[in-house]
């Protein structure tokens, strides 16, 4: 394969929500450790992630949203990280993602972004005029030497990349929880089929492994077969 591979490891409810509601304030980082019967066996998936790959993609908009604009600047880490951003993050953002990979990529179609000003060793920036994932994934490996990267951004993006054939692995931990609202994120979101003639598009999966875990936890991992 002339592209990294690609496992999009996720935190869910049982109803498919990666978020707690619409809303930018609410988070399941924030809110499941607050929530009784689902707090139990959250550590599960923070010991799961870090057993993932050494690189992981992301997006500006995710990272926002958690606080990196503003955090403290964080411990090297030995992952190196990739994110899709084009107007989330600033520069302390980006400073923080360099303080805290071992190689950092920004992946942008702004030619204003503010990591254009910033120097750092491990900063590289890929700028696209139009977003293509396909060339991102098949840059990180030629020339960067990423083979395998874990995906952990929003519905959004990660529709994107179903669409585009381009997710080779799913590792999905289900919180025992209910959250409901057709507003808040689910694991793919992003434009609807219309036709049948899409069908294509749709994600067929063959499980590889299913892990009954602590406190009524899930992990569901799939190859996508097509």
């Amino acid at each position: 394969m002339d592209r990294a591979i690609t496992t999009l490891f996720m935190l869910m409810s049982v109803d498919g929500k990666i978020s707690t509601g619409a809303s930018d304030n609410l988070d399941v980082d924030k809110d499941f450790p607050k929530i009784k019967g689902v707090e139990e066996g959250l550590h599960q998936y923070y010991e799961i992630e870090q057993t993932t790959d050494l690189w992981s993609l992301n997006s500006g908009r995710v990272q926002a949203k958690i606080g990196v604009n503003t955090a403290n600047m964080p411990n090297k880490t030995p992952v190196s990280f990739v994110l899709i951003d084009n107007n989330h993050l600033n520069e302390h953002g980006i400073h923080y993602f360099c303080a805290l990979s071992k190689q950092f990529v920004l992946v942008t179609s702004n030619e204003n972004h503010p990591a254009f000003k910033i120097k750092e060793d491990n900063l590289h920036i890929i700028y696209q005029n139009k977003l293509s994932l396909k060339d991102v994934l098949t840059k990180l490996k030629t020339e960067y030497g990423c083979k395998r990267i874990t995906i952990q951004s929003g519905g959004t993006l990660n529709g994107l990349f179903l669409h585009e054939k381009l997710i080779d692995y799913i590792d999905i931990v289900v919180a025992p929880i209910l959250i409901g609202g057709k507003d808040t994120s689910t694991l793919i979101d992003g434009k609807s089929l219309l036709s049948e003639s899409e069908l294509s598009k749709l994600g067929v999966l063959k499980l590889q492994e299913c892990v009954v875990l602590e406190d009524s936890y899930l992990r569901l991992r799939y190859e996508v077969i097509s």
